[in-house]
């Protein structure tokens, strides 16, 4: 079927499927913590709510925002924070509150100190919540530099050569997090290569990290995670936020927040970044640029309208971007010149629209819509790779309760249509996914002890068939301050060989496909223990979490041949006596404690054991490390404000373990391969710092990261002859390929 039907009917079979979303809760009390700072209002984040009298309680989340089930013993809730006079509601028939808390003493200073990040109490789902005060700990130039203080994402780049970052969760790559903005899919496809750099973070308000398979409502891709990104909105208390950055290695950057209410009804948002980098870096000297030299042009105008009953928000959103790289000067002999080039242009339009019911706050109906077109060309040397994609997605979801608000559900519908055109070399790539789908969720509370969810999804896959998406979430509460989380599901997504693995191209490997796509699928448990309690008479928390993920197909790309880059399928290559398996364990333990007012500490240990079948390519079945995937990692953060926030200082140390790479010898021949020695990169720290100032309406911030000057000395294998045999910047990349380098930046904030 051509493409442009398959989208017409797509849209008729999206809006034929109306069923839809949005949230409030029955018989549960919502509202919203804030503190007036001048004329406006701030949201306190981390402030206590508590029914009187009683141990049922809850926080307020990065946006002040809170949900807690009805007493049966009392109608008088408590709000308190540090610093402010503690303020009791009576409750009667309303469902949302606005609450403001006034300083204890407004002749003294007083410090709004929330947390930088914390679990969702309220979630079933293990939910880490990063909040501004977090992003602006670092630079956080884009997505992928806003993990720097994160344990359970580590971010890298792919290679030394084109610049792409790639992150892990749970042993994995980020292939395998489902990564949405505002409740859309977005990093995904043909975006896998270059997307966490496409957000901006000062675009970013906060950063949901979900750990294990993800709620069905948003879809069947989420495999070891999920991650929901919120950007500033139209009406937000910032009217403007500007802010310029320039490092040490030449990167000039800047970025415009415009938010305007034009009615009681309407309000416009605007976004703005631009960014470039043109000075040649080569600190290893092995001629090739340590980073490409790039501009990027990036923006969004967005719009919103709220009555209520009545809720749309929509918008347009377009990116182009321009990466050089490779050998840094020209050739003095007659042999020619390495040069990577890519060029981006992405254009995207979205809605989000809601039908609300006052009367009835339980019930919810809406819809989102998405509709991307994305085309990049690139040219790693001589050879060409060329891809364009077109993505039209829609999710309806409807929402009630059943007799009262410990029965609730949610059922709808979703579309999703992939458009798939890619050439690499002479070989041409064309694929469309047309996936219309069913779910439905069903949420069950025990006072406020117990949360049990459970879902399924039912995917009708035009390539594959239909998909059975089952999932589990389970929350308890053992007293107020232990939480005990498990939670298990299924996912499955089609692969992106190439995109998803864009730094391999930048050798000289002979790349093989073996057979057409398939779908991956696996199966994830987790469990995870939250403590919170008092240590010297401080607050503390303490979270320990283990989750396996277990593949029943997987895409591996395998580059144990030195000279050749091989795709294939786990249940390919599995045989009776030799069953192919990959598989993922992962621990963490994370504490984060208070010592003194104003000051944040974080400890985190993280612990992979991720294996997979390797090596059959040649025939031979290797249960083996996980190449690039270091099996321990420490992370050390403190932070400390003086009130008001008029300094705020940061420091980071990661230890990074060692981990395997491809094993490189020139001759190998397969046959010797299960004797062959292993290699393993070294471990190394990572060291980061930042000090800022704060004005009334400005902040200025210095920083520096990698203050250890730790590189490694020769990423690039081949480096002397590019269009050789054995060239290759990628399969032996494992730490930084830059030191040392310092940045400065101020912010601008006009608020209401």
């Amino acid at each position: 079927m051509h493409p442009h039907s398959i989208y017409k009917n797509g849209v008729a079979a999206l809006v034929l499927s109306m069923i839809t979303f949005f949230y409030t809760n029955a018989q549960t009390v919502t509202g919203t913590v804030s503190e007036r700072v001048n004329t406006q209002t701030v949201p306190l984040v981390g402030a206590t709510i508590h029914w009187a009298g009683t141990t049922v309680s809850t926080t307020s989340n990065a946006e002040g925002k809170f949900e807690l089930s009805r007493s049966t013993v009392t109608n008088q809730l408590v709000f308190s924070f540090v610093g402010f006079k503690a303020d009791t509601v009576a409750v009667t028939d309303q469902t949302a509150l606005e609450v403001i808390l006034t300083p204890q003493n407004t002749l003294q200073e007083v410090t709004v100190q929330g947390a930088s990040s914390q679990i969702d109490r309220i979630s079933p789902i293990q939910n880490e919540i990063i909040t501004t005060r977090t992003l602006a700990k670092a630079a956080c130039c884009n997505l992928s530099e806003s993990f720097e203080t994160n344990a359970s994402v580590n971010v890298s780049y792919s290679d030394a050569v084109t610049g792409a970052k790639q992150i892990q969760m749970l042993g994995l790559s980020g292939n395998y997090v489902q990564t949405n903005v505002e409740n859309i899919p977005t990093i995904r496809g043909l975006a896998s290569t270059f997307g966490l750099n496409y957000i901006p973070g000062t675009w970013i308000s906060s950063i949901d990290i979900g750990k294990g398979a993800g709620s069905v409502v948003n879809g069947y891709e989420s495999m070891s995670g999920a991650m929901n990104v919120e950007l500033q909105k139209p009406d937000a208390q910032e009217r403007v936020l500007a802010n310029a950055y320039v490092n040490s290695f030449g990167r000039v950057e800047g970025n415009l927040n415009l938010s305007k209410p034009l009615t009681e009804k309407w309000s416009v948002g605007f976004l703005g970044h631009a960014s470039t980098l043109q000075n040649r870096i080569d600190q290893n000297g092995d001629n090739f640029l340590d980073l490409p030299l790039y501009n990027q042009y990036n923006g969004m105008v967005r719009a919103k309208y709220g009555t209520e009953r009545f809720m749309t928000q929509f918008g347009v959103r377009a990116l182009y971007e321009d990466r050089t790289g490779g050998q840094a000067t020209e050739n003095r002999s007659s042999s020619p010149t390495y040069r990577f080039t890519n060029t981006t242009k992405r254009l995207e339009a979205f809605s989000k629209t809601a039908r609300l019911y006052p009367e009835k706050p339980y019930r919810g109906l809406g819809l989102i819509l998405n509709a991307v077109h994305h085309e990049q060309n690139s040219a790693f040397g001589f050879t060409p790779y060329d891809g364009r994609q077109q993505t039209l997605y829609g999710n309806l979801i409807y929402q009630s309760i059943i007799d009262n608000t410990n029965h609730s559900f949610k059922v709808g519908a979703s579309y999703l249509l992939d458009d798939y055109r890619e050439k690499y070399r002479d070989t041409l790539m064309t694929r469309t996914e047309s996936v219309p789908g069913v779910f439905g969720e069903y949420t069950y509370k025990y006072l406020d002890k117990l949360t049990l969810v459970a879902g399924a999804r039912l995917d009708f896959h035009n390539l594959f068939g239909t998909q059975f998406t089952p999932r589990v979430h389970a929350k308890y509460d053992l007293n107020p301050n232990l939480t005990l989380r498990a939670s298990a599901g299924r996912g499955f997504r089609t692969p992106n060989a190439l995109a998803e693995n864009y730094g391999y191209l930048v050798s000289s490997r002979t790349v093989y496909f073996d057979g057409k796509p398939q779908a991956e699928v696996s199966w994830n448990y987790g469990t995870s223990l939250a403590q919170e309690f008092t240590l010297f008479g401080q607050k503390a928390s303490l979270v320990l979490d283990y989750y396996r993920t277990d593949f029943q197909n997987q895409l591996i790309a395998d580059l144990e041949h030195p000279r050749e880059l091989h795709f294939y399928y786990l249940s390919s290559r599995s045989t009776p006596g030799a069953k192919a398996r990959s598989f993922s364990n992962s621990f963490q333990a994370e504490l984060n404690y208070q010592p003194i007012k104003r000051m944040e500490v974080k400890l985190a240990y993280r612990l992979f054991d991720v294996r997979q079948s390797m090596g059959m390519a040649f025939g031979e079945t290797l249960l083996l490390p996980r190449m690039m995937v270091s099996r321990d990692r420490v992370l050390f953060n403190a932070g400390y404000a003086l009130p008001y926030d008029k300094w705020k200082f940061d420091f980071t140390v990661q230890w990074n373990g060692p981990r395997r790479i491809p094993y490189l010898r020139e001759g190998y021949e397969h046959t010797s391969y299960q004797n062959m020695p292993r290699e393993n990169a070294p471990g190394f720290y990572n060291i980061n710092a930042q000090v800022s100032k704060s004005f009334r309406l400005w902040e200025i911030y210095l920083g520096g990261e990698n203050l250890g000057n730790f590189r490694q000395s020769n990423p690039i294998v081949g480096a002397n002859d590019p269009f050789g045999r054995d060239f290759d910047a990628a399969a032996r990349v494992w730490g930084p390929i830059t030191g040392r380098m310092i940045y400065a930046g101020f912010r601008y904030k006009l608020k209401i």
